[in-house]
């Protein structure tokens, strides 16, 4: 059994069509709206049983005490497995289900079963509100369920077979917008996917070009503001997230392995844990804070493979991560600081923003004064900053009071991207302390910031936004020369070079082809070039270019090369 719970301000959902003919009509088909539910979307499979269904019960239960949620919607969503169990018995496995929790005190709604249905939900966004889940029974695991749930050994599948099962994967288009991030990675060779990692994307040449220039940009900014990165294992013990808390809240989003030696590791998540060894390992005085730890370490999370969705949603990815140790008189300031860096880097990216704050829920950690004071400074912090924002009563973490950053797609909806959290806790788990002016050990804060968000979701976003038309600065070719015929083509590789020699990074690259300069020049707009560049007879006499800017006309004849490098200089150095 698979499932996926959203901890949500509200669903609505509403059948259809009958999708399976073999159950019965709804007598019923008006559609439902529910405020404040945790919604699990569910797969049943072949080979769940009475012990699936106790720890399905059991998976819902924990998360709904964790996000304090009363109503319960069960949602058969068979998208999340390729293995689904008969329709009768899976119908029958969520009545049980219902029947169960409802015993349980819990107000259960369920989603028809076996039909089309339209829906609209709102995920609240914070830590737990996006979980994923996977049992099987002792069977499937032994591998003593239907054929279909069996693990092929190696040595039943020769290595031509294995090929054609990597070689499989296939991006669907019919239901995709133009400007999908998905096809314009692949237009433009950004990126790919393959079956050999799911939810894992390949970066491509072009493609690590743009992510490593957004995160020299990013090292460049947070050394002027006084950051200082770190790099910690991708990999640690168990024993770690048993301190910090997230085995026991996350443990089923991890990729976890076992030693031969009877020790446990994991994949790291998220970098939190790992900040704090580092804060931990020396002693820290008030005159250390803030204190800025950032890093861009490689994280994983196990999703499960029906939510996977391109760049936006993958199972591996990096983030520009900080934790920012500070006293409590330092919030207001160092949220007004990150607010500065937060606008510095979308407006550079020409992406537009929203903010929204989580304010202190029933059940918190800490002195209710702190809070409050806290709240106090960051709503007038949001007013001055001029952006929309949203404020969101009592749904913070019970650690401290968040404010997340969103943005939408090209299909309008909306993504978490950076978040600025405030927690109390954390450092507290790890016996975080640092020595106050008077010489008294006390315990920090910590803001967990990250900006871009998750890298991948950031460049998913930044490519439907521009429609794959990026500035200058972030093209991962920036200028291509072309040649009018064979007889231009050292002229051409002789402009490449001074080129080079004028801008040492500029990222430019030469067609030498034999073909039209029309089929050169259109090859570079679909590849959507900023700048190409023609050199024919009358450019070698004249010494001058012929400039066509990325979706012009026609091109600009008669400019001389040190204007066009101006140019250049100007906006790369601007990042316009």
């Amino acid at each position: 059994m698979r499932l996926i719970t959203l901890h949500c301000d509200y669903i609505k959902f509403k059948p259809l069509k009958k999708a399976l003919k073999s159950l019965p009509d709804l007598k019923d088909l008006t559609g439902k709206d529910i405020k404040e539910p945790l919604v699990v979307l569910t797969a049943v499979e072949q080979g769940d049983d009475t012990t699936t269904l106790k720890q399905y019960v059991e998976a819902i239960q924990k998360t709904a005490t964790d996000v304090k949620a009363t109503n319960i919607v069960l949602y058969p969503y068979a998208h999340l497995s390729s293995h689904l169990a008969n329709p009768s018995e899976a119908q029958n496995m969520l009545i049980d289900a219902e029947a169960i929790l409802t015993k349980a005190g819990l107000k259960v709604s369920r989603a028809p079963f076996g039909y089309y249905k339209e829906f609209e939900l709102k995920c609240k966004g914070h830590p737990l509100s996006e979980l994923s889940k996977e049992f099987r029974t002792t069977k499937v695991q032994t591998g003593e369920a239907k054929a279909p749930l069996q693990r092929l050994e190696e040595k039943q599948v020769d290595p031509a077979t294995l090929l054609r099962l990597i070689n499989t994967t296939k991006l669907d288009t019919s239901k995709l917008k133009e400007n999908d991030h998905r096809i314009l990675g692949q237009k433009l060779g950004l990126f790919m996917f393959n079956e050999t990692a799911p939810g894992m994307p390949y970066w491509l040449p072009k493609g690590l070009k743009l992510y490593n220039t957004l995160v020299d940009f990013w090292r460049q900014e947070h050394e002027k503001w006084g950051y200082q990165e770190i790099a910690s294992p991708l990999m640690n013990k168990k024993e770690l997230y048993l301190i910090s808390g997230h085995w026991e809240h996350y443990k089923e989003n991890m990729f976890i392995a076992h030693t031969h030696e009877n020790e446990t590791y994991c994949l790291k998540p998220m970098n939190c844990p790992n900040a704090m060894i580092v804060f931990k390992s020396q002693q820290r005085s008030y005159k250390d804070l803030p204190l800025r730890l950032s890093d861009t370490d490689r994280l994983h999370r196990y999703e499960l493979s029906g939510v996977l969705n391109g760049l936006l949603r993958c199972r591996s990815f990096q983030q520009d991560d900080s934790h920012n140790f500070i006293t409590e008189d330092m919030i207001g300031s160092e949220f007004e600081h990150i607010f500065k860096v937060c606008d510095a880097f979308y407006k550079k990216a020409g992406l537009s923003y929203s903010f929204n704050l989580s304010t202190r829920p029933a059940q918190f950690m800490g002195d209710k004064k702190v809070w409050d004071n806290a709240e106090k400074e960051l709503k007038a912090i949001l007013k001055k900053s001029g952006k929309p924002f949203s404020i969101k009563e009592g749904d913070g973490a019970f650690y401290g009071p968040k404010i997340d950053i969103h943005m939408r797609d090209s299909l309008g909806r909306e993504w978490q991207m950076g978040t600025m959290q405030l927690d109390f806790q954390l450092p507290q788990r790890f016996g975080l302390t640092y020595t106050d002016k008077d010489g008294k050990e006390k315990s920090p804060v910590v803001v967990h910031r990250v900006i871009y968000g998750s890298l991948e979701r950031f460049i998913g976003i930044l490519l439907e936004s521009t429609n794959g038309n990026l500035p200058l600065w972030l093209a991962p070719v920036q200028v291509k020369v072309l040649s009018f015929t064979d007889k231009n083509n050292k002229a051409v590789e002789k402009l490449q070079k001074e080129l080079k020699e004028a801008l040492p990074a500029l990222r430019v690259e030469i067609d030498l082809r034999n073909e039209t300069v029309q089929a050169k020049v259109r090859d570079a707009e679909v590849m959507k070039i900023p700048y190409t560049l023609v050199i024919g007879d009358k450019e070698e006499e004249k010494d001058t270019l012929a400039v066509r800017a990325h979706g012009a006309k026609k091109p600009e004849f008669g400019v001389k090369f040190k204007d066009f490098v101006k140019q250049l200089t100007d906006e790369l150095e601007n990042k316009k």
